[in-house]
């Protein structure tokens, strides 16, 4: 069906019309196009469209048109992944509802107390936007009633088997009436979604809509490639010369959401951190904080921006890049929504730059290479604005007293106007100099046109301890030392089929007949899948989660003929003398090591191998990662 009808030609009674075109909505999108019109004939839908093609009124207007509001009894019910998205939800329902007179809608999700949600529920609503958890809690409770659901909706299906949900919305559709009326909406369409959509949809109709090129166009990819700069020095300059109203910012770690937060608001950005640990009370009122205008920068973690549907949004910003291609999507879907147009920029490393492809082949888009703003154009931008300030103050304040003073100051230090009006500006540009110190050339690796990580690695630093934040799963994978496997092939193979940043892996023990991995606690099941099937040295990895602990690396005690031990930064120094023939010398990450000239000392390697002398002794592979390699969940 073509999109080029209006929303009078789709069937909806009055009640709905009239709020749509209250909201200003002429023409339906292709999903709503489509699917309205194959819901109200009672069609179970299968809709499969990106984030922000306007989903919620493709399933929403059709299922409420077949809500009788007499009856206290809950008939429509619709699943999301997370609160943001139940909101978000139940918030358009209520508008399109607004002419249906008493009809209600209950949102049910986990972060609050049960006490509201059960008295909506005794007072009859008759839609219901719930998350998975907390509706199994009602309906366990016996406090929600299945019994006269006419509609289910599963909104953003591949986000909630992400999330670990599948069981759970298997449970809750086994609890359905048989008749009830399904439509499953989800931007990708894995093999579990499928079989979901097998099991539960009767003869469904299939919506596609392929990506939009004309819809794409509305977001404009650019990629900075981290180099001279660190991140957060970038972040602050492209916080103050971008013509944005407001801009998420995504990050990593919970901790991360905070630090870079109160850091922008101590240099004057209005910027609210967003992340898994805050009530769910601070996370709605930073939202509608966002949406009023009081915060420009939100500092966020992917799980709690799926859904976040702010207009003010005109960019988005990826300070860390996300664990793959599909979350890349969700993330710049925050912007350029419903037609308005909005730019996505992300921050990569040289060894991430490879996966910018990925990136454009998920979206069918072009991301382009960008540079940063010189010292020499963000002095100009800062100028330029502050001229403009400073004519806004004189066209709209009286400046005769200060014109007094200046007089005064004139005659009595023997000044000019024009040293004063210097003197003042002089203080005033002290916090941000007007002429700021030119950049940092990029430092390159001798002999190789590749840029120094030692850039990089300075910026973790100031980016905070590595090692809070991490919360890694140990993976047994069926590989080994007998079968000719190197610690290289893990990281390479997971790095490179996963789409995983290297830094995301943690510790690797090889084993003779297995290996055992750390890796991200949070990583999506649809990920996990496919770690089962990378193959190494012709072996399938079949990698499980496991209970076993990898154990730390015992430490060599040294005496004074041969293991007198320096400290590293965190342990203070002392030990033996290079000369006494064994001393120890630990670096940060305490597994340098040097010997002297009559002894047994070493050099040891970043990740504890053995010492240079007897590296037969330890094989290859049992090396462990550099401490800064690690990933801190969500």
């Amino acid at each position: 069906m073509s999109n080029s009808c209006d929303f009078s030609s789709l069937g909806l009674p009055e009640a709905l019309l009239s709020a749509v075109t209250s909201m200003g909505f002429t023409s339906p999108t292709p999903i709503q196009a489509q699917s309205i019109p194959f819901m109200l004939e009672g069609n179970d839908i299968l809709g499969e469209a990106q984030t922000g093609t306007g989903k919620t009124a493709a399933f929403g207007l059709p299922a409420l048109a077949g809500i009788d509001p007499r009856q206290r009894a809950s008939q429509m019910l619709v699943l999301a992944p997370t609160r943001e998205l139940a909101i978000q939800v139940a918030t358009a329902l209520e508008e399109f509802a607004v002419n249906i007179k008493g009809l209600r809608v209950t949102t049910l999700y986990g972060g609050q107390p049960y006490a509201p949600q059960l008295r909506d529920l005794e007072r009859g609503s008759q839609v219901v936007v719930a998350t998975p958890g907390r509706l199994m809690d009602h309906i366990r409770r016996g406090s929600l009633k299945l019994d006269s659901i006419q509609c289910c909706v599963l909104d953003e299906a591949d986000e909630m088997l992400n999330m670990g949900f599948l069981e759970d919305i298997e449970w809750i559709l086994e609890h359905l009436p048989e008749q009830t009326q399904m439509a499953l909406f989800s931007a990708t369409m894995p093999n579990q979604i499928r079989r979901i959509a097998e099991r539960f949809l009767k003869d469904p109709k299939h919506v596609k809509i392929a990506a939009d090129k004309a819809q794409k166009s509305n977001i404009v990819q650019k990629a900075w490639k981290v180099s001279g700069l660190n991140k957060t020095t970038a972040l602050e300059r492209l916080a103050e010369t971008l013509d944005y109203d407001a801009m998420i910012v995504f990050v990593r770690t919970r901790n991360d959401t905070m630090e870079l937060a109160n850091h922008l608001n101590t240099l004057g950005f209005k910027a609210a951190a967003l992340n898994g640990d805050m009530s769910q009370q601070q996370r709605e009122h930073t939202v509608a904080q966002l949406h009023k205008g009081k915060i420009s920068i939100l500092i966020a973690t992917d799980v709690v921006a799926r859904g976040l549907d702010v207009p003010r949004i005109t960019h988005v910003l990826n300070y860390d890049l996300p664990m793959d291609s599909e979350s890349y999507v969700h993330r710049i879907g925050r912007t350029g929504r419903a037609g308005r147009s909005g730019t996505a920029i992300l921050f990569a490393r040289p060894r991430e730059l490879r996966q910018l492809r990925f990136y454009e082949r998920q979206t069918a888009g072009t991301i382009e290479m960008m540079d940063l703003p010189s010292a020499e154009e963000l002095g100009k931008h800062r100028t330029a604005k502050l001229s403009v300030e400073l004519a806004e103050c004189v066209a709209g304040t009286n400046l005769e007293e200060m014109q007094k003073v200046i007089s005064t100051m004139v005659e009595e230090q023997e000044l000019t106007v024009e040293q004063l009006a210097a003197a003042l500006l002089f203080q005033r540009q002290r916090n941000k100099p007007l002429a700021p110190q030119a950049d940092p050339a990029p430092r390159f690796e001798r002999d190789r046109g590749e840029r120094n990580d030692r850039g990089e690695r300075g910026e973790r630093r100031e980016r905070g301890p590595r090692r809070a934040n991490v919360e890694f799963d140990t993976f047994r994978l069926e590989v080994g030392r007998e079968h000719g496997t190197q610690v290289k092939d893990i990281v390479g193979a997971i790095a490179n089929e996963l789409s995983l940043d290297s830094g995301l892996i943690g510790q690797i023990r090889l084993q003779d007949a297995h290996t055992l991995v750390q890796l991200p606690k949070d990583m999506p099941n649809e990920t996990l899948v496919k770690l089962k099937k990378i193959n190494i040295r012709n072996r399938p990895l079949e990698a499980e989660r496991t209970s076993e602990v990898i154990p730390p690396r015992p430490r060599r005690e040294g005496g004074r003929d041969g293991g007198g031990f320096r400290g590293n930064r965190e342990g203070g120094r002392e030990g033996g003398q290079r000369r006494d023939g064994g001393g120890y010398r630990g670096n940060r990450e305490g597994g340098r090591s040097e010997g002297g000239r009559g002894g047994e000392g070493h050099r040891g390697q970043r990740r504890d191998s053995a010492p240079r002398g007897d590296r037969s002794s330890a094989p290859r592979g049992d090396r462990r990662p550099r401490r800064d390699e690690n990933f801190g969940n969500q």
